[in-house]
């Protein structure tokens, strides 16, 4: 089965961190372009970090530059999301993303909450 599975969601104090990992199953993540994305409910998705397919491109949202890194491992087949200094404003239920020409896969989502 064709899937990516999130962990690693929870609930962190302000300025604490977490580490977000997206395993992929049934395909190999080699040569895929990746990212991670987040919502918060009743707002738009957005774009939090992505690696290029080849590795040679990594772009980070605004919002999160350098506070947030984001890595692959080919050999385990993971995508992994460090999130530091995090803050109540990156509360939100983050997905992994994998893409290529002839595929889009998302994961299931894990949620974050920041607080005190």
């Amino acid at each position: 089965q064709v899937q990516l599975v999130e962990s690693g969601g929870g609930l962190v104090q302000p300025g604490g961190s977490l580490r977000l990992s997206c395993v992929a199953s049934g395909f190999t993540l080699d040569g895929y372009a990746i990212g991670w994305f987040r919502r918060v409910p009743g707002k738009e998705r957005e774009d939090v970090s992505c690696i290029s397919d080849n590795g040679g491109t990594i772009d980070y949202a605004d919002s999160v530059k350098g506070r947030f890194t984001i890595s692959r491992d080919n050999a385990r087949n993971t995508m992994y999301l460090q999130m530091d200094r995090l803050r109540p404003e990156d509360t939100a239920v983050y997905y992994c993303n994998a893409v290529t020409v002839d595929m889009n896969k998302w994961g299931q989502g894990t949620l974050v909450t920041v607080s005190p």
